[in-house]
């Protein structure tokens, strides 16, 4: 990867690492202020946890550049008499990957460790007995044997939980971990900060690097920074599929595949003059990227974005992403790489109080 400094890798790795499930990024964005701070003018937070950095500030034109910091979880929502201990979600967590996966569960006392049970394959011989995992079966068991000593543990209803897998490179070619989506979007927009400091390019516009909260339950960090900043335009990133993974279904689903770049949406909420203007920037500078379209919503924070403040042209840069919502996703190195690039010379090509009106 050698489009990462020291620096850097030591604060993805950091930041990748680090468990920031919805309604609760505090630590993650603490991670991520720290790495923008020597790279922006200013820096901010809402009172929901969204934080910023500001480059160029006071400009009567703005721009933002904007990831969200959440991973999905779960949250304990009821304790047993025998300790067993059941959840619901927080956000889009996947139960038929939960059975014999280690969690991590957030206490005010520290972290307590536990494992989602599921019985032996030697039990489950029949279709009464091999039932398939569900919110309603599943289980977590943290060495307890009453609900006394669970609570004693520091455990109760509300406390966040997240699998523990970590972060780690594939192949020389691959990132993988869990919570990819979208923290690796978060880390692309880091280093666009970066290299503009470093370069020393001074645009004529206020520039945003947001990193939002609480996209997983319905694109509301971004709804509510994008009705405080208004900026007057908006570059979104997150993660899409790579649809040509077993299982998955391509000529339904559209064809997007890790490596070959980031996918650029066709939606009724991306602006067509700014996604025109980033695959122009594209092309220019030989960036390869990919093609895709959404009949109604991304299902991303741009529609948050568009729709505010009486409208926001704004686009999307998608960053491929094998097994999304496991414990294992997969974006290729080339892929981020190339993401950076694009949104570091599109920055480049938007003008002062540039025009995005259709006529």
């Amino acid at each position: 990867m050698k489009f990462l400094t020291k620096e850097s890798t030591k604060f993805l790795f950091e930041y990748m690492n680090n468990a920031a499930p919805t309604g609760y990024e505090s630590s993650g964005q603490k991670i991520w202020l720290e790495y923008i701070k020597p790279y922006v003018d200013e820096w901010h937070l809402d009172d929901y946890g969204t934080a910023y950095g500001v480059i160029n500030p006071g400009k009567e034109f703005s721009v933002a550049i904007e990831a969200h910091a959440d991973e999905i979880g779960w949250y304990v929502n009821y304790i047993g008499k025998d300790g067993y201990i059941k959840v619901v979600r927080n956000g889009g967590s996947d139960h038929m990957i939960a059975p014999a996966k280690r969690v991590n569960i957030h206490t005010d006392k520290g972290i307590v460790k536990g494992v989602f049970g599921w019985p032996a394959i030697h039990n489950r011989r029949t279709k009464e007995t091999d039932p398939m995992p569900k919110v309603e079966n599943i289980s977590i068991d943290v060495g307890a044997s009453t609900k006394e000593e669970v609570l004693e543990m520091g455990i109760h209803v509300g406390c966040v939980i997240t699998f523990e897998d970590g972060f780690d490179t594939l192949n020389g070619k691959y990132f993988f971990g869990r919570a990819l989506d979208n923290r690796m979007g978060g880390f692309c927009i880091a280093e666009v900060a970066r290299l503009l400091k470093k370069n020393k390019k001074k645009l004529p516009y206020t520039l945003y690097v947001i990193n939002a909260v609480q996209e997983e339950i319905g694109l509301r960090g971004a709804e509510m920074i994008a009705a405080r900043l208004k900026p007057n335009v908006a570059i979104v990133t997150d993660v899409t599929h790579d649809t040509t993974t077993p299982m998955l279904k391509t000529a339904e689903l559209g064809e997007t595949v890790c490596g070959k770049g980031p996918s650029l949406t066709y939606a009724p909420a991306v602006h067509r003059k700014l996604l025109q203007l980033l695959i122009d920037t594209a092309e220019k500078k030989k960036i390869p990227f990919q093609r895709a379209a959404s009949s109604r919503s991304t299902g991303t924070d741009t529609d948050a974005f568009a729709y505010s403040s009486g409208g926001i042209p704004s686009a999307l840069i998608s960053i491929p992403l094998k097994y999304m919502h496991t414990t294992v996703e997969m974006a290729h190195c080339d892929d981020i790489q190339n993401v950076i690039k694009l949104y570091y010379e599109t920055l480049l090509k938007i003008k002062k109080n540039h025009n995005f009106k259709y006529f």
